[in-house]
Formats: structure tokens, C-alpha cells, sequence
């Protein structure tokens, strides 16, 4: 079978960094539901994998959704889908464990159960013997209820010491009628037929009932000290989006607390890992590629990181960091980076103008940006990557010219001083709204707004030269928001596009184009599908139930509010006065 050749031969190039052992009893399937090169990419799916393979009861293999020529082999063929080691039906594993890092790729956890001849709802399994089916990863942190009605059960928060403890439970239950259930105790399991979502005359979520033992809230679980675990490249391809570096995770979380960042919030507290841990790791990979991939939110504040990146370089190696903060950038790294071969440098100011930096807590002046361009072109790191985001809350159409204006003195700056720069990116991206954020009462921007604002954008930075703008769709961008802030009842909106074969932005689109006209002609109850815009386009209220408030975060919902509240009198030009302000009733 075709796809089956490809998977040996992928399996032939690969490097496993680690003694593999022949595996026990228990069959686990891990599923990165994307394609091979972005699943192998991911530390995510190579640690959750790694821990189900460590264990001696475990026969570890993994999945991943075909390549796109694979999948009309299988369509033209009527295969089913196997698993990567073995070649082994996925139907036929115990247990099929989901390992989900964007919520984008929900729509695919149906595509592989199709593949696979798996009925997707879970009521549609009940009498019939098929794997138990888990999903886990940082998606689910934030909001596992669009695909609840397909999972039997979830596992809330990082996994290194719950994936054990849920496989010594199953192991202990196995064969129990009550297995499901017993499950359920481990701490950071969500069994969603517990749950049952009601819903008010207006669409909106009124009520859950809880029919299950003690309390009806789920524990996230986390990793109190990160230097007890080492997550770094176990399995090395060439083929891998990410396929000539070596990675290493530096840290969980973000000092910062930015408004619009999930990252920021779902893995606080922050947890950075030991600089020395850090070395040692860089050095071991430096073994295997020469490039370094420091892998976490945000790397320029990571205690020692000048060391670590001088490190590298000492042993003719290059640090590549996935995101700098601009005022946290030192000479000492800048340099570093340089010495070690560094030609890109990503810098994520967010926002054009101070005052929408201010709106979404990104405290960074103008000057500090600026002088970080500086120093990295000073340093010969002659290519600059800028990270903006549009369509924000409070955000205006100067605050979007700003992005232009500030690009513009970079430009400037770098001639005045005769300093060679090869070329800046911007890169763009929709304001998405995310669970667990000080934002996530906001809508997204309609599409047509964000793509004005492009286009304008588009305009004035076209006038500068040596200026690429790379814009994501604002279509994928409504998607991602749709499944970021949906409830249970999207799960039937992504059973009708993958029906419909959707695959890309452009179908997708056009699907939920056409169930926003059906919703909209049959009204809230007359529609058998909500309307996409309910989830999408509309501000939640601040007092509303939202889809995942049964999960702990740790994070109480009035630092939110209160967080967002601060954002409006930022908005204010000048802010308002805490004690008097009547516009957003927050004093």
C-alpha cells in the first residue's frame, strides 16, 4: 500500500535518541492529527509519546493524518488508516491517545476516526468494542468542549506525571465495566458524559449539570519544578518542519501577562528551567545538528540565555530563539547570536503604537523596539522579523499605521548608521480571542474590517521597500476563533465541514458561509446548527457561563475582568480617571 511505503521509509531516515523497548500488553496509539512534518516538529507530541513508550505496559505507536496524495490513495483504495510503526489498524489498539496542540486541528480528530472506521460520536460506540479514546495537549487546556461529543475522555494539563498515573489506573481496571469511570478519579481526567451543557432562549449557555462523583471542577494539572523532566528532540528527521535543529524547551509560561496571550496564562505560574540543565541539553544536541531551537513563549527574559547562546556558539553551533521581547534583549545575547551565525531575529512588538501596547499590557516603548533593532543589526544579524496582531480590542486605524511608522524608523535608523540590513518581515496576524485570557470576552474583527485594514497596511509599507508583509487569511482566523470560544454544539459545525471534505481555508469558509445563512434564515432554534458568528463575531458578557469555566486554571475570573477593565481606561486617550470613568463601570 502506498502510504504504508512512505511511513518505512520515513521510519528508515529517522534518529531515535533514546533505548526503545519492546513494549508491553497495552496497545496506546499516540495521534498528532496533522501531517508527519508538522507532528515531528512538535516537542508536545515527541514528549507524550516518549512517556507512553517509557512505560514497560505500553506497546507505543504513533499516527498522523496523510500526506494529501496519501489520502486519495486511501480514498481510491478504501484502506483504512494505520498506524505509523506497525502498520496496524487504529481500530485495533486499546486505547487511541490524541495529542491536540491547536485547536484548528479538531476538525481533523474527526477526519483520522473517519479514516480509521471509527464512528466519531461516542454514542454512536457505545455497544460496540473500539479503542477508548483520550485527547490531551495544550488545546484541551483551554477548551476541550467542541469535540466533547467525540472524546470519551480528556486529560487537563501537562502530562508527565498524569499520562503514568493514567495508565497504571487502566491497567489496575481493565476489564471492569466501570473502567470509564474509575478513570475519571485520575486527577486531570474530564469525562465529558459527566456534563450535560443547557442552553437559555437566546443560544447562550445557562447551566451545566454534573452527574458524577465529588466536584463538578477539573484540575489542570501542572508541573511544579520543570528540571525534574528533560523535553528536548527524541526523534530526529530531516523532514520535520523544524528538521535541521535540535530542540529545547527553556521554560512554561510568561512573566508578562499579555492581555491576548493563552500562553501567558494557561501555564502559569512561569516555570523556567535551569541554565546549566539548559547547556548541558544545547551541548548534547549540538551532537546531532548544528542549529539550537529554544522553544518556549517568550526567550529573551530565560535566566542565563546569553550564556546558553554564547555556549552554543563557543562550539560553532547557532541558538535559534523562538521569540525575543525587545527590552529584554542584552548586548551580551545580540552578540551571541550574532557570533553564532544568527541572520534572522524574531522581535514581537504586537501593536504599531505605544498606546495599544499599553491596551494589551505589551509594556514596551517605542525606543526599547528601537533599540533593540539597533543593537541586532549593530551586532550583523542583518534580517528582522516583526510580529504584529490586528484587529485588537480598542485598536484604531492609527494604531495600525503605527506599525508602518515604526517600521519606517528602523529602516531609517539602520541607513542613517550605514548599518547593512538585508530585509524586515512583518508578519501579521487576526486578533484571535482565547479561553483563560483577560481578552476572551472580546469578538473577533469581521473578516471585511480586518481586510481594509490589510490592505491599508499593505499600502504604506509597499512605499518603504525591503518590506515583506506576510498576512494570515482573516478566514482562518474566524475558524480558529469558532473552535478557540465554541461550545459543545460546534462539535456538530465540524462534523458538517468534515462531511463536506473541507480541507484548507477557502472550503472551509465557504461551509460556514453557508451555515450562517441557514442559522440565520431558521433562527436559534429552528437551525439544526448554530451560527458560526454566535461564537465568533459576538462580545460574551462578562457575567455569562462560558463553555470552560469548569476547568481550573488557577486563575480566578475576576483578575480577568479586572484585567480587561484596565485595558478600556488604557484605550482612553488620555486614560481615564479610575475613580470618576462611568464608560466602562469598572470604578
Amino acid at each position: 500500500m502506498y502510504p504504508r511505503k512512505r511511513a518505512l521509509e520515513r521510519i528508515a531516515r529517522e534518529k531515535v535518541l533514546y533505548q526503545r523497548h519492546p513494549g508491553g500488553d497495552i496497545s496506546v496509539c499516540v495521534i498528532y492529527p496533522n501531517i508527519y512534518r508538522l507532528g515531528m516538529a512538535n516537542l508536545g507530541f515527541q514528549a507524550v509519546f516518549h512517556i507512553f513508550e517509557s512505560d514497560p505496559s505500553v506497546a507505543a505507536d504513533r499516527a498522523f493524518i496523510p500526506d494529501a496524495d496519501e489520502r486519495d490513495a486511501l480514498r481510491g483504495g478504501g484502506e483504512r488508516l494505520v498506524s505509523f510503526e506497525r502498520g496496524r489498524p487504529l481500530s485495533d489498539f486499546d486505547i487511541l491517545a490524541f495529542s491536540i496542540s491547536f485547536e484548528t486541528d479538531y476538525l481533523n480528530v474527526l477526519t483520522v476516526l473517519r479514516m480509521a472506521g471509527i464512528p466519531a460520536r461516542r454514542a454512536d460506540r457505545a455497544d460496540r468494542n473500539f479503542p477508548l479514546i483520550i485527547a490531551g495537549g495544550s488545546a484541551v487546556f483551554l477548551n476541550p468542549e467542541p469535540i466533547a461529543d467525540f472524546i470519551d475522555l480528556f486529560l487537563i494539563g501537562e502530562g508527565e506525571e498524569m499520562v503514568p498515573e493514567f495508565v497504571e489506573r487502566w491497567d489496575a481496571t481493565r476489564g471492569s465495566p466501570s473502567q470509564l469511570r474509575a478513570l475519571a478519579a485520575v486527577p486531570g481526567a474530564y469525562l465529558p458524559d459527566f456534563y450535560t451543557p443547557v442552553y437559555d432562549d437566546a443560544g447562550r449557555l445557562a447551566a451545566v449539570n454534573y452527574s458524577g462523583p465529588g466536584s463538578a471542577q477539573v484540575n489542570r494539572r501542572l508541573i511544579r519544578d520543570l528540571n525534574r523532566f528533560t523535553t528536548s528532540s527524541l526523534i530526529l528527521t530531516e523532514e520535520s518542519v523544524f528538521g535541521d535543529m535540535f530542540l529545547v524547551e527553556a521554560s512554561r509560561g510568561c512573566q508578562w501577562g499579555c492581555r491576548f496571550c493563552a500562553a501567558g496564562f494557561m501555564y502559569r505560574p512561569i516555570r523556567y528551567r535551569a541554565p546549566e540543565t539548559l547547556v548541558a541539553e544545547a551541548k548534547r544536541g549540538l551532537g546531532e545538528r548544528k542549529v539550537i531551537g529554544l522553544v518556549g513563549a517568550e526567550m529573551a527574559s530565560v535566566p542565563g540565555v546569553a550564556d546558553i547562546a554564547s555556549a552554543v556558539a563557543d562550539r560553532g553551533g547557532r541558538l535559534s530563539p523562538s521569540s525575543l521581547k525587545a527590552d529584554c534583549i542584552s548586548p551580551a545575547l545580540a552578540s551571541a547570536l550574532a557570533r553564532g551565525g544568527n541572520q534572522s531575529v524574531t522581535v514581537a512588538p504586537e501593536a504599531g503604537s505605544e498606546r495599544m501596547r499599553k491596551v494589551i499590557n505589551k509594556n514596551l516603548t517605542e525606543a526599547e523596539i528601537l533599540g533593540a533593532a539597533d543593537m541586532m543589526l549593530g551586532e550583523g544579524v542583518g534580517n528582522l522579523k516583526f510580529y504584529f496582531m490586528i484587529g485588537l480590542p480598542e485598536e484604531r486605524d492609527e494604531d495600525v499605521l503605527a506599525i508602518a511608522e515604526l517600521v519606517a524608523k528602523v529602516l531609517e535608523r539602520a541607513r542613517a548608521r550605514r548599518t547593512r540590513i538585508g530585509s524586515v518581515t512583518v508578519s501579521l496576524n487576526p486578533f484571535v480571542p482565547k479561553p483563560w485570557t483577560p481578552f476572551q470576552w472580546d469578538p473577533m474583527q469581521d473578516a471585511r474590517s480586518i481586510k481594509r485594514k490589510v490592505a491599508m497596511l499593505r499600502q504604506r509599507l509597499t512605499r518603504l521597500g525591503q518590506v515583506e508583509l506576510d498576512a494570515e487569511s482573516p478566514r482562518e482566523a474566524y475558524f480558529q476563533t469558532m473552535v478557540s470560544r465554541g461550545d459543545r454544539r460546534v462539535g456538530a459545525i465540524l462534523e458538517r465541514l468534515e462531511a463536506a471534505g473541507c480541507e484548507g481555508s477557502g472550503p472551509i469558509w465557504h461551509e460556514l458561509s453557508e451555515i450562517h445563512r441557514e442559522a440565520q434564515a431558521g433562527g436559534i432554534k429552528a437551525s439544526s446548527l448554530p451560527d458560526p458568528d454566535f461564537f465568533v463575531t459576538r462580545p460574551y458578557a462578562h457575567d455569562e457561563l462560558l463553555p470552560w469555566d469548569f476547568i481550573d486554571h488557577h486563575i480566578h475570573k475576576w483578575f480577568l475582568l479586572a484585567e480587561r477593565k484596565k485595558a478600556h481606561h488604557e484605550h482612553q486617550s488620555p486614560p481615564c480617571d479610575v475613580v470618576r470613568c462611568t464608560v466602562c463601570g469598572a470604578c
